[in-house]
């Protein structure tokens, strides 16, 4: 019998940093992963290989279409589809290998098969060849994280009706890519095949793109996509999805009531993500479930079974890569007697289009359904010399402050680099920081950055300085 003190069943980003966070504190880690290599859908089929697609396809957009204007001369480029999808493999295979070595650096024993409990300190791991071996656990943390939701009336054939694992890997470029979801998922592949030549429709049932952010990012999104040349229906309700060869046809019911038609040679389906649990065997340990088949926990992450905890998309809250990183931290140090806290409000969100999108704490529309009195900042990056210089005009930088005691709320970001800017933001929210507070700081020109500190000066008696 392998005895361990702690076990986590699922690689991903919240299995694999709550192993090594387990490790660093001296508990004796087993972690346990049904795929060949480690990583789960992040590193896999997700964040990673999708943004290799997207650089990539942003470089040859760049060069086709605005090299000229920044004084350098090509021959027209062409897309090179197979070294796309190669390179984009090659970068997730460098970064899985890393896991790998993590583990045995922490010294981590790794299991390969399907973990199943048997008792609530026995798991069962089921291998491919259909052998077992148990191993005894005095902690159990549940990571295995979720897969894409099929639609019932678009029955996902992996060839021409697919989800974004097998976005990843065409064989070709789209000629008419149809996106069901205008959320993160639909946004980010429908751009990678838009840059490369696809036309790309995205048929969304909300009245407007990603829908869980700030209203005036998802208005500026769809602005700056449709001047790409993405083409959007939303507050549409698909019906049906069906294939007749290489084609597909999607039946819908627009805002009006009218039915419409939609047809294309594939058809992405992006309308989320559910928790997976498959093979745990939690019935046989009792542990509970909500309504929507999430694992349930306390505010500690811990089950109704007290030595099995559960993190990231099996749980509740946003599906994001570091929100499980920070949940799997969390219960490591929880097991190892430290008192860790997060803060959910201030766990930001990203889409990786361009211009990049992102924002933490409180969206306008949160605050208004408070009753919250606020004041809003807004600049935007067209104002800003470096953004003229990078040709990245489009965009702004919005914050929202406490009307009474200027305290930061919320900051929103639609431009280049907004993955990395909102970094500042979350760390101006951790420590409470009032707008004028930002306005006291320097940031250095010329620089993206500078318009966080312009929004917060119009926030503070509109005194914003470029603009």
């Amino acid at each position: 019998m392998n005895n361990f003190d702690v076990t986590i069943i699922g690689s991903g980003p919240g299995g694999y940093v709550a192993a090594i966070r387990c490790a660093q504190l001296g508990f004796k880690t087993a972690l346990i992963e049904k795929y060949s290599t480690l990583g789960g859908t992040c590193l896999n089929v997700g964040c990673i290989p999708s943004k290799a697609l997207l650089d990539s396809s942003e470089h040859f957009h760049n060069a086709l279409h605005n090299f000229e204007n920044f004084g350098i001369q090509i021959d027209t480029p062409k897309v090179d589809l197979g070294r796309m999808i190669q390179r984009k493999n090659e970068v997730v295979e460098q970064t899985t290998k890393g896991i790998n070595f993590l583990m045995d650096k922490n010294k981590i024993s790794v299991f390969q098969g399907v973990g199943t409990f048997i008792s609530a300190t026995r798991l069962a791991v089921k291998k491919e060849d259909g052998s077992s071996e148990e191993l005894e656990s005095k902690y159990f943390i549940i990571a295995t994280g979720s897969k894409p939701v099929n639609l019932p009336f678009a029955p996902v054939d992996k060839e021409r009706i697919i989800t974004s694992t097998e976005a990843l890997n065409l064989k070709e470029i789209p000629k008419h890519l149809l996106v069901i979801g205008g959320g993160v998922i639909g946004l980010e592949l429908g751009s990678v095949y838009k840059r490369l030549g696809a036309e790309v429709t995205v048929i969304e049932f909300l009245d407007r793109l990603i829908p869980t952010m700030d209203g005036a990012l998802s208005k500026e999104l769809q602005k700056v996509l449709k001047k790409q040349g993405m083409k959007f229906s939303l507050s549409t309700k698909v019906t049906d999805v069906v294939r007749e060869g290489e084609k597909v046809s999607v039946q819908a019911v627009d805002k009006n009531g009218k039915e419409v038609t939609f047809e294309g040679d594939y058809c992405l389906v992006a309308v989320g993500r559910k928790p997976y649990t498959e093979g745990l065997g939690l019935d046989n340990v009792g542990i509970e479930m909500d309504e929507r088949g999430r694992v349930k926990v306390n505010s500690h992450l811990q089950t109704n079974i007290p030595n099995i905890y559960a993190i990231g998309d099996v749980v509740q809250g946003a599906m994001l890569a570091h929100k499980a990183e920070e949940e799997g931290v969390l219960v490591a140090e929880q097991l190892a007697g430290q008192k860790p806290h997060i803060d959910y409000n201030l766990i930001p969100g990203v889409v990786y289009t361009w211009p990049e999108v992102a924002g933490v704490g409180k969206t306008e529309e949160q605050l208004v359904e408070e009753g919250r009195k606020y004041k809003t900042g807004q600049f935007p990056m067209r104002a800003l010399g470096r953004a003229r210089a990078s040709g990245d005009i489009d965009g702004f930088v919005k914050i929202l402050a406490d009307e009474t005691t200027d305290e930061v709320l919320g900051m929103h970001i639609i431009s280049a680099r907004a993955a990395d800017l909102i970094a500042d933001a979350v760390t101006l929210l951790e420590y409470r920081a009032s707008a004028e507070d930002i306005t006291r700081m320097s940031h250095a020109h010329p620089t993206y950055a500078e318009a966080i500190k312009e929004a917060a000066l119009d926030a503070t008696g509109k005194r914003a300085i470029h603009f």
